[in-house]
C-alpha cells in the first residue's frame, strides 16, 4: 500500500474508492444517502465506514484523510437540467464539501487533506452565465479568479491561490481505458493540491492505467468493435450495433425534422450516448444484410457496467446478498463516474505523492 488514505463524499457506487484501491490507496470512509448505492459499496468495501449525510457532518470530527473526492450533484448544472447553477437545491451541496475540507484542514493545522478531487458535468463551465465555474475555482483557492478574456472557460487549465494549485481538465470516457470505453461521457475533473505544485503532474501527465479482471474474460467484446468480429466466430454473420441518440431523436421528432430524426439512429462505430440516471439507452441490432430481421432493445444493467468500466456485476447485489433492482442500478450507474478516468487521477496522486 502507498500509505495514502481516501474519503469519498457523494460516494455513489464507490468508483473513487475502487480507483483508489487500484492505486493502492486505502478508502477509509464514504458519505452517501441513497440506500442501494450504500449497500453496493458496503459489499465491495466492508472496511470502509459510512458516515452519513454530508449536510450533518463536521470535517473536524471525521477521520482525517490524504485525499477527499466528490462528484457533487449535477442536476442544476447539467445542460439537460433546470440550469439553476450552484444556487440550485442539489448542486449547492458543493459548498458543504468545501466546508468539510476547510474544517478538516483547520482541525489538523493544514495537514489534511493534501489533495481534493472534484468531478462534474460539462455544463458547469457555462451555467449561471459562466460564473459558477469561477465560484468553484474561488472556493478552492480563496482567491479572486478573473473571467477568461474569451468569456469561456477552457477545457483544461490551472490557477493558483494561497498555496493551493488547482488544475482542471475535461475528460471523455470514450477515449479512456484498455480497450477504450464505447460511451461518450464528458466530465470535468478538477484536482486541488493544498501543499504544492503537483496538481498539474496529477492531471496532465501521461501514464499507463492499471486494469482489473472482470468475470467476462479475454473474449469480451465492446459494442463499438462488434462490426469487426470475425466471420468465423459468427458463422458468417457480421453483427451491426447502432446506438440511438435518444434526446436528439425526441427533439427532431417534435420539430418534424426527418433528416435529423434519421441521423439520431447513429452509425456503426458511434459511441453510446452518455448514460443518464433518468432514462435508459436503446440501440438497434441486426446482422449485415438482414436489417429487416433486426430489433431494438435497451441496454441491460450489465452492459451499462461495462460502459462505465466497472467489473461485471458490480451493482447486482448489496452487502446482505440482496438483489438490487434494475431501476436502482440504472439510476446509480447513470450518476456514476467512468472508472478509467478516476483511475488515471488516482494513479497520478499515488505517483506524485
Amino acid at each position: 500500500m502507498t500509505g495514502l488514505t481516501l474519503g469519498s463524499l457523494f460516494d455513489g457506487i464507490g468508483v473513487f474508492p475502487l480507483a483508489a484501491s487500484l492505486a493502492n490507496i486505502t478508502p477509509i470512509w464514504a458519505s452517501e444517502i441513497e440506500k442501494a448505492p450504500i449497500s453496493i459499496t458496503k459489499r465491495h468495501f466492508p472496511m470502509m465506514v459510512h458516515i452519513g449525510d454530508i449536510t450533518k457532518l463536521h470535517g473536524g470530527a471525521i477521520p482525517p484523510v490524504d485525499i477527499i473526492t466528490f462528484g457533487s450533484p449535477c442536476q442544476n448544472l447539467s445542460n439537460n437540467g433546470n440550469r439553476e447553477g450552484l444556487a440550485g437545491s442539489q448542486s449547492s451541496l458543493f459548498y458543504h464539501a468545501i466546508r468539510i475540507i476547510e474544517e478538516m484542514r483547520c482541525a489538523t493545522d493544514g495537514e489534511y487533506p493534501v489533495i481534493a478531487v472534484w468531478e462534474n458535468v460539462i455544463g458547469a463551465f457555462s451555467s449561471n452565465n459562466r460564473l459558477d465555474f469561477k465560484a468553484v475555482l474561488e472556493s478552492f483557492t480563496k482567491t479572486d479568479i478573473p473571467m477568461p478574456a474569451s468569456g469561456e472557460w477552457a477545457k483544461a487549465g490551472m490557477v493558483r491561490g494561497r498555496n493551493v494549485e488547482v488544475c482542471w481538465r475535461l475528460l471523455d470516457a470514450r477515449y479512456w481505458g484498455k480497450p477504450t470505453l464505447p460511451q461518450r461521457r464528458r466530465r470535468i475533473f478538477l484536482v486541488a493540491d493544498f501543499r504544492g505544485t503537483r496538481a498539474r503532474e496529477i492531471l496532465f501527465k501521461a501514464r499507463n492505467l492499471q486494469s482489473f479482471p472482470t468475470s467476462c474474460g479475454k473474449d469480451r467484446l465492446s459494442s463499438t468493435s462488434t462490426s469487426r468480429i470475425s466471420a468465423q466466430k459468427t458463422r458468417g454473420k457480421i453483427p451491426i450495433v447502432r446506438p440511438f441518440q435518444e434526446r436528439r431523436m425526441r427533439s427532431t421528432a417534435k420539430d418534424k425534422n426527418k433528416t435529423g430524426f434519421i441521423g439520431s439512429f447513429g452509425r456503426t462505430h458511434d459511441p453510446f450516448p452518455t448514460l443518464l440516471a433518468s432514462s435508459v439507452n436503446y440501440f438497434s441490432f441486426w446482422y449485415e444484410g438482414k436489417e429487416k430481421e433486426g430489433y431494438i432493445r435497451q441496454l441491460t444493467p450489465l452492459e451499462c457496467e461495462r460502459l462505465m468500466g466497472l467489473p461485471e456485476g458490480w451493482t447486482a447485489l448489496g452487502h446482505k446478498d440482496e438483489a438490487i433492482s434494475d431501476h436502482a442500478r440504472y439510476k446509480a450507474l447513470g450518476n456514476g463516474i467512468a472508472v478509467p478516468c478516476a483511475a488515471y487521477i488516482m494513479a497520478g496522486i499515488a505517483e506524485a505523492i
